[in-house]
């Protein structure tokens, strides 16, 4: 046999099934599949797990952080968007006097917060501009 199953996989890697499944969900692995459905590990994915596994305990990160940094590296609009966000600085609103900066930014997280409350009607990508208007 040139590859394992999904509990003979976990049995050689330490992963569960269920890590396994999570592991392929957030598309770090990508098993074959038997005639009949089945997760097939072969050697590739043996090393791919054997790898992420030294690198998650290398740097002290979690596979959602993985996960991350390949969503990131696919999305160049996230990308940038990170980017923007990680080299902004705080900055006062020109409208807005200094003495009621605080309560202005505390109005602003109440309205954030019940807009993710609603209901979501529409995708994301357009909420996303209705508020770089707002």
């Amino acid at each position: 046999m040139d590859a394992l199953t999904i509990q003979e996989a976990a049995e050689t890697t330490g992963w569960s099934p269920r890590m396994l499944r999570y592991i392929e969900r957030i598309g770090l692995i990508e098993p074959r599949r038997s005639a009949s459905g089945y997760r097939l590990y072969g050697p590739e994915e043996l090393q791919r797990l054997r790898t992420l596994r030294q690198l998650t305990e290398r740097y002290g990160i979690g596979l959602a952080d993985v996960g991350f940094a390949l969503r990131l590296r696919r999305d160049t609009s996230l990308q940038k968007a990170v980017a923007a966000w990680l080299d902004e600085k705080p900055r006062r609103p020109d409208d807005v006097a200094p003495g009621d900066w605080l309560r202005w930014e505390q109005d602003k997280h109440q309205q954030l917060l019940a807009e993710i409350r609603q209901p979501r009607t529409q995708p994301a990508a357009c909420r996303h501009e209705e508020q770089e208007h707002a």
